[in-house]
């Protein structure tokens, strides 16, 4: 049951957008992961740039590096 969360500056997306963004990250867990559309869900949460440190680095991105897939190139 791959959940996937996005975190991003604000960004100005259609709901098309969005929903093309959340297709194909669906369709990259269905080819490698096995996983059926009817398992998956992604959500996508704008993140106010002066929020980003204590709201997403902070928390999620710094304490978990280890785990990291593919680790941002800068720091904060």
């Amino acid at each position: 049951m791959p959940h996937v969360e996005i975190k991003c500056f604000p960004r100005e997306l259609t709901e098309q957008q969005k929903q093309a963004i959340a297709s194909e990250v669906c369709d990259v867990l269905k080819k490698y992961l096995g996983s059926k559309d009817s398992s998956l869900s992604v959500s996508l949460q704008m993140i106010e740039q002066d929020l980003w440190k204590s709201e997403v680095w902070d928390k999620q991105i710094a304490p978990r590096m280890e785990q990291l897939l593919k680790k941002p190139g800068y720091q904060l």
